[in-house]
């Protein structure tokens, strides 16, 4: 069957004025001026025009008075996850190595297998227990800082790091509260240089 023929164009022009009336059909050779950057080719047929559809600003819509980056409490989830992982990934190396030097004069068997596996669970879960620890210390103390204060900058960072490591290290006694307190200091220091760096340089911060 045509569907050139005259009857068709009556047809779909009846059909035009039933849902909407006599609509103007797109040729290709009119949108071929038409900017359709991070969108795929419209229908001809569509009664749109396609530069209405290009998004040239956020599609996120915040609520009123909420900021565009998150604050400490919605990081302290990632924080703590991403340590657990990284301890476990650490430890299972770690084990790993270890089971392989303590049974390195014993022939592959079961139960040199399964002495390297129990080096790699205990490697695995105490590291993993020790980073979810440290930052699950370093979130609170974060938050509680920034609550405390009524801001957030790098100081809560350096306060938080400071007393993370004095708390973790206050089982040895008042040195080795001192000492994990010099280390949290230094650590947290650090970071919050690399934080500030672009601004230190005197150039815009390429990361958000």
């Amino acid at each position: 069957m045509d569907n050139n023929t005259p009857e068709s164009g009556g047809f779909k022009g009846g059909l035009g004025s039933l849902f909407g009336g006599g609509s103007p059909e797109y040729s290709n050779t009119e949108l071929n001026g038409v900017p359709l950057t991070g969108m795929s080719p419209l229908s001809p047929y569509l009664n749109v025009d396609p530069r209405y559809l290009v998004q040239d600003t956020d599609e996120f819509i915040l609520p009123t008075g909420a900021n565009k980056t998150r604050g400490r409490f919605e990081l302290a989830f990632f924080t703590i996850g991403g340590c657990c992982i990284t301890g476990a990934a650490f430890g299972t190396l770690n084990g790993l190595r270890m089971g392989l030097m303590e049974t390195r004069d014993m022939q592959w068997s079961k139960p040199r297998n399964v002495q390297i596996l129990n080096m790699v669970t205990r490697q695995g879960a105490s590291w993993a227990n020790t980073l979810g620890s440290v930052a699950l210390l370093y979130s609170v103390f974060g938050v509680a800082i920034e609550k405390a204060r009524g801001a957030e900058d790098d100081i809560n960072t350096v306060a938080a790091g400071t007393l993370t490591g004095m708390l973790f290290k206050s089982t040895g006694g008042f040195k080795g509260a001192a000492r994990g307190g010099l280390v949290g200091l230094a650590m947290s220091g650090l970071y919050a240089l690399y934080n500030n760096w672009d601004h230190l340089k005197g150039t815009s911060p390429s990361h958000y």
